[in-house]
C-alpha cells in the first residue's frame, strides 16, 4: 500500500511551484516550508546524464564543505604501529588494527561515519567490502581515505569533507548542511558540491550532464534548482 503523505507535507508541497528556483530563493523557501521539529539535514540531489553501468561514466569525488556539515563525524582509523598514535593525536574517535577488521566482520559493526585506512591494512580491510561498501564507508585512495597521511585525512573528514558517488540510477545524493544554517552558508555549501560534481564530469558523458538539480531537507518536498542561474554550462 502506498504511503500517503501527511497533511504538513502536502501543505508544504503546495507552496513549491513546479519551476526551477535560483538557489538563494530555494533555500529561503525550504526554511519557510519547514515543519519538522528537529534540525533537519539539507541535501542536494543531482540527476546526471550518465550511465553508471559503464566504468568510464562513473562520477565520484570529494568536496570540502566551506561551512562544514553541522555535526562532527565519528572517524574510525584502521592502521598499525606509529600510525595508530598519529590517529589518536589527530583526534580519531576510534582506532585499531586487525581487531577492528574482525569486529566489523564478526559483528557487522558500523557505529562510525567514516573509515580511514593505511595502505598496509588494505589487504585485511578489503574483506569488509560487503559490509562497508553499501554504506559508502569503504576506504578508497581516490577519495583520500586510504593514505599514509592519517592526520590530514582525519582533519578533512572532521571539517566536513563530503564524498559523492553516482548511484546506479544516475543520481548523486549528498548532504550540504543543516536547516538551522544561515541562508548564505547553505547556498555556499550547495554551490561547492554542484561545482565539484560538474568538475568531475567524465569525458565519456554525452549530451546534457546535469539533467535536474533539487534541494530538500529530511522531511520536506524537493525544490528544483535553476542551474543556468549558477552560470553552469551543463
Amino acid at each position: 500500500m502506498a504511503h500517503k503523505p501527511g497533511k504538513q507535507y502536502q501543505a508544504a508541497s503546495k507552496q513549491v511551484e513546479t519551476r526551477p528556483y535560483p538557489i538563494k530563493d530555494a533555500v529561503v523557501l525550504l526554511k519557510k516550508i519547514k515543519f519538522a521539529k528537529f534540525d533537519e539535514t539539507v541535501e542536494v540531489h543531482l540527476r546526471l546524464g550518465v550511465d553508471p553501468k559503464h566504468a568510464d561514466q562513473m562520477v565520484r569525488g570529494t568536496v570540502l564543505m566551506p561551512n562544514g556539515l553541522g555535526k562532527s563525524k565519528k572517524v574510525l582509523v584502521i592502521a598499525s604501529g606509529d600510525k595508530l598514535r598519529e590517529a589518536e593525536e589527530a583526534g580519531a574517535d576510534l582506532f585499531g588494527g586487525e581487531e577492528m577488521v574482525n569486529k566489523i566482520q564478526s559483528e557487522g559493526w558500523t557505529d562510525f561515519d567514516a573509515v580511514i585506512a593505511t595502505p598496509d591494512m588494505m589487504r585485511s580491510v578489503g574483506k569488509l567490502g560487503k559490509i562497508l561498501g553499501p554504506r559508502g564507508l569503504m576506504p578508497n585512495p581516490k577519495t583520500g581515505t586510504v593514505t599514509t597521511d592519517v592526520a590530514k585525512a582525519i582533519k578533512e573528514v572532521k571539517a566536513g569533507k563530503v564524498e559523492f558517488r553516482v548511484d546506479k540510477t544516475g543520481i548523486i545524493h549528498a548532504p550540504v548542511g543543516k536547516i538551522s544554517f544561515t541562508d548564505d552558508k547553505l547556498v555556499e555549501n550547495a554551490v561547492a558540491l554542484i561545482h565539484a560534481v560538474v568538475k568531475a564530469k567524465p569525458s565519456a558523458a554525452k549530451g546534457k550532464y546535469v539533467k535536474r538539480a533539487t534541494i530538500c531537507s529530511t522531511m520536506s518536498p524537493g525544490v528544483d534548482l535553476d542551474m543556468a542561474e549558477m552560470g553552469e554550462k551543463v
